[in-house]
């Protein structure tokens, strides 16, 4: 794969990491201006009171965002390392964000965030883009 695919990805995966590091910013008040921001930006039925159930939540979805982060960030080391072999991981970090996107998706219709499929779109769109223009997903030579 060549350079400008690995920073791609490694780009893709940082902004993933800083989208839960503003998630975790809500957890304290002095560092929730960023999820008050993204949250008024999603436009939902009324405005989220930054009480502290939802800071906890908050924080949690953060800490699982940059978790998430990290680990497609360190698997997609591996499958880059293993070339054509690697497309098992590929296909697995696909089926994975699909999943998350179909689920995440559909609850944030559901209970009125709707606009939060934009940048939903956004994420498996610039994935996508790299899947393709890559070739990671090219079979291995018989």
């Amino acid at each position: 794969m060549s350079g400008f695919w690995r920073g791609w990805f490694a780009i893709w995966c940082v902004s993933i990491g800083l989208f839960g590091a503003v998630l975790s910013g809500g957890a304290f008040e002095a560092t929730s201006t960023p999820v008050r921001l993204l949250l008024a930006g999603l436009r939902g039925p009324a405005e989220a009171p930054l009480d502290p159930t939802l800071r906890f939540s908050l924080a949690v979805m953060g800490a699982v965002s940059i978790g998430w982060a990290v680990t497609l960030f360190l698997v997609i080391r591996a499958a880059i390392a293993l070339e054509a072999r690697g497309r098992p991981l590929w296909t697995a970090m696909t089926v994975g964000l699909v999943s998350w996107f179909v689920i995440d998706s559909t609850l944030s219709v559901a209970t009125g965030f709707g606009l939060n499929v934009v940048p939903n779109s956004v994420l498996l769109i610039f994935y996508g883009f790299g899947l393709i223009g890559s070739g990671c997903l090219r079979r291995a030579p018989a």
